[in-house]
């Protein structure tokens, strides 16, 4: 195959994954709505480099080495599940703060950078979608600058989409609609980890077949 129809099929399937709500696009919607702007590029930049991780680590044969050792791949949708869970209960129960606007050039509190990371690094899907999609769309013959322009796409695609996410869900007049609200936000947040790390959970009590 040339590299364009490899590209064409690979991102013909990431792109509607991305856009698709889930734990990273909650991250990014949760910062951006209760902490501001700024605090939603730094969970947005997070989240697009553990993506680009997983691009990497899945081009350099992740899925290989997921298939041979099943207990690892299974030890990853536990820790992953069990976190989501814990980050949920952490918003269900966190006290109500007052949503304040904040300027560009402020730096919000806590490290929402390492946050957006965190949760892209413990969802097993995207495990599951690199190491089936990326790591089996190449082979022994494919460029190692075509593997390059991969990762370097997966980072840029989620940089865009999800900076697109945090300029609306932080703009002035959401944040004012939605400003008695926010508590609510962090709640709603904290009910989809949970649901979602539970899933995880579930699933992985299936046996993995050979």
């Amino acid at each position: 195959m040339g590299p364009f129809v490899i590209l064409a099929g690979v991102f013909a399937v990431f792109i509607p994954a991305l856009m698709l709500p889930g734990p990273d696009f909650i991250a990014v919607v949760r910062s951006s709505m209760t902490r501001g702007t700024v605090a939603g590029l730094w969970t947005t930049l997070g989240v697009s480099l553990c993506l680009g991780i997983y691009a990497a680590l899945s081009l350099a044969g992740l899925s290989a080495i997921l298939i041979e050792y099943q207990l690892l791949a299974w030890a990853v949708r536990i820790l992953g599940g069990c976190y989501l869970i814990y980050l949920g209960f952490k918003l269900l129960f966190a006290q109500p703060v007052r949503l304040e606007m904040r300027e560009h050039g402020d730096k919000p509190k806590g490290n929402p950078l390492v946050f957006g990371f965190l949760v892209t690094s413990t969802n097993p899907k995207a495990i599951v979608l690199f190491t089936s999609v990326f790591a089996t769309a190449v082979t022994e013959s494919t460029p190692f600058w075509l593997m390059l322009l991969m990762v370097v796409l997966v980072i840029g695609s989620a940089l865009v989409w999800y900076t697109l996410v945090t300029l609306f869900m932080s703009s002035a007049p959401i944040i004012r609609r939605f400003q008695h609200l926010q508590h609510w936000i962090e709640r709603a947040a904290g009910v989809c980890f949970v649901a979602i790390g539970g899933r995880i959970l579930s699933d992985a009590r299936n046996p993995v077949a050979p």
